[in-house]
């Protein structure tokens, strides 16, 4: 099985989609890797790095030319796989929802495309999610970006000349990003809060030391989403939460939102007013811009003043720390792919559980139920 690993085209997209020592894990598979010349250049890692693990390198064509497999890290463009082998399986970060005629793509030139983010958030796929690994990254990085940008120090400071406040930090969402934007905040040690719509989130806020803020007494708050994600929030909820929240906010020097629901757009968290009642060199970082954002006003790959308060709208936060992301990134895809390696047959064998789930194209047709619902 010859598999191809190329180089990204999307805009800004530094990361890779296998690593050295991947290319050597595959190997010792039996697979044989052809990796696209200046692939992980971006990523920090040279073509010499590739040759030295096993790989083969060559120009597009070549590292394409009877692959059964390419991996990527964002879906490449259909028309760009000419030569793979027929029926040759896409392997990457694939937005099926907002890429849906790229997905028919795949499905008209007969390959089959697997959504790495549609991985079933079960304990025998946990080291295959390409979600958290890369949230966990945009977590750390959220705060980095905010203390580049807040115009004061994070820890309280006591010296001779006087005392240094330490920074208040609210983080909005308790998922992977979340979680690790807590953790982050408090090693620099601010003062930090956070809320999420899963009542089951405050006992690891705690753990973290944080402060949870948390809507009480109003029913149908638990949030609980298929898959551990968040579902959508009650309208009672929504009114319940924007007031307490409201209160909270004013107080902050910096907000860090992570909410996202799978397949819709971004649940709006913090509307113009609220930003309005935030102190001036306040900032906010929305890790869910693309998206559509949890902030009103914020813009995609932009950094923008509202009156005197910073909206943070960077995309694709995890390519940020394209060495890092690049490293968890290729280990998903490996660990992905060997736990289904068939030995006689030389190639994975998927199984219905998790072929089913992440499977968007197959035979000329798209068959993922989560696209033909």
């Amino acid at each position: 099985m010859k598999i191809a690993v190329l180089k990204e085209s999307a805009p800004g997209e530094r990361r890779v989609a296998a690593t050295p020592e991947t290319v050597k894990k595959f190997i010792g598979l039996g697979a044989e890797i052809a990796v696209e010349a200046g692939a992980g250049l971006t990523a920090a890692i040279a073509d010499a790095d590739y040759a030295a693990a096993g790989a083969q390198v060559a120009d597009r064509a070549g590292a394409l030319a009877g692959a059964g497999i390419v991996l990527g890290v964002q879906g490449p463009e259909p028309a760009s796989l000419a030569g793979v082998a027929p029926g040759a399986w896409v392997v990457a970060s694939l937005n099926p929802f907002g890429e849906r005629a790229q997905v028919d793509g795949y499905a008209a030139a007969g390959l089959e495309a697997l959504a790495m983010e549609f991985m079933p958030r079960i304990t025998r796929a946990q080291s295959m999610d390409i979600l958290s690994s890369q949230s966990n990254l945009a977590g750390y990085k959220a705060v980095l970006d905010a203390a580049s940008e807040y115009g004061r120090a994070f820890p309280m400071m006591m010296t001779a000349a006087g005392t240094v406040s330490a920074a208040r930090v609210f983080v909005m969402g308790v998922g992977v990003a979340g979680l690790q934007a807590i953790a982050t905040a408090r090693r620099l040690g601010a003062q930090v809060s956070a809320t999420d719509v899963r009542s089951a989130t405050k006992e690891q806020i705690l753990s973290l030391g944080a402060k949870p803020i948390f809507v009480e007494n109003v029913a149908g708050i638990e949030g609980e989403g298929s898959g551990g994600y968040a579902g959508e929030m009650s309208d009672e909820y929504k009114a319940a939460q924007a007031e307490l929240v409201s209160a909270h906010i004013a107080k902050q020097d910096i907000v860090i939102t992570t909410a996202l629901i799978p397949g819709r757009p971004a649940p709006r968290l913090i509307s113009a007013a609220q930003v309005a009642s935030m102190k001036p060199g306040s900032v906010i970082v929305d890790l869910a811009v693309e998206q559509g954002g949890n902030v009103e006003g914020a813009v995609a790959g932009e950094i923008i003043e509202i009156g005197g308060v910073k909206i943070v709208g960077h995309k694709n936060v995890p390519s940020r720390l394209a060495a890092d992301a690049s490293a968890l990134f290729s280990r998903n895809l490996f660990n992905f792919l060997s736990a289904f390696w068939d030995k006689a047959a030389g190639a994975p064998v998927l199984d219905a559980e998790i072929g089913d789930a992440i499977r968007l194209t197959k035979g000329g047709e798209v068959v993922n139920q989560r696209l033909l619902a």
